[in-house]
């Protein structure tokens, strides 16, 4: 007969262990950086003109070669636009990418945690190379709000649902 451990009265045992998961970034690095200021073209300052910026981010998430390594690129696009007639004042389009080794996370949550875990821990770095490279453009600084990569993930989600599918292509 074995000898099972006894659990104390009115206690219960205690469940199997939930997988823990750890995480650490290898690396991080821009991709693709373009700046183009195109007032400076026109020779106006920026003091002549208000300006109304539109902001882009889309995400992408892949396996890399590496046990558990996983590469997460958020792609920014950032143009500023003249308020009363809409003339471009500057293009910003960046490509930054994180480099993680993830484990414990299971394979049917991988994805959303890709694409919402990994951006947030990039984001700040993200945030203050678009600062930096705005104002070094001669712009006054482009602080970004903080992105809500849940909510991005979800609408994200919901558009593809709404997508049509694609019809299937036929060889003639």
């Amino acid at each position: 007969m074995q000898d099972t451990p006894e659990t104390p009265q009115g206690a219960s045992p205690t469940p199997a262990a939930a997988p823990r998961i750890s995480q650490r970034i290898l690396t991080q690095y821009i991709r693709d950086l373009s700046f183009e200021n195109v007032l400076a073209r026109k020779g106006v300052t920026t003091s002549d003109v208000a300006p109304e910026i539109a902001v882009q981010v889309s995400l992408d998430g892949r396996k890399r070669g590496g046990d558990n390594q996983y590469e997460v690129m958020t792609k920014l696009t950032a143009t500023s636009k003249t308020k009363s007639s809409g003339e471009v004042l500057f293009v910003l389009e960046i490509e930054y990418v994180g480099v993680f080794q993830i484990e414990g996370v299971p394979e049917n949550q991988m994805h959303p945690y890709l694409l919402i875990e990994c951006p947030r821990i990039t984001f700040p770095f993200l945030r203050r190379i678009v600062s930096d490279v705005t104002r070094d453009g001669g712009f006054p600084p482009l602080n970004l709000e903080m992105i809500d990569f849940m909510a991005l993930y979800r609408n994200e989600l919901a558009r593809r649902a709404q997508a049509p599918a694609a019809a299937p292509k036929l060889d003639a």
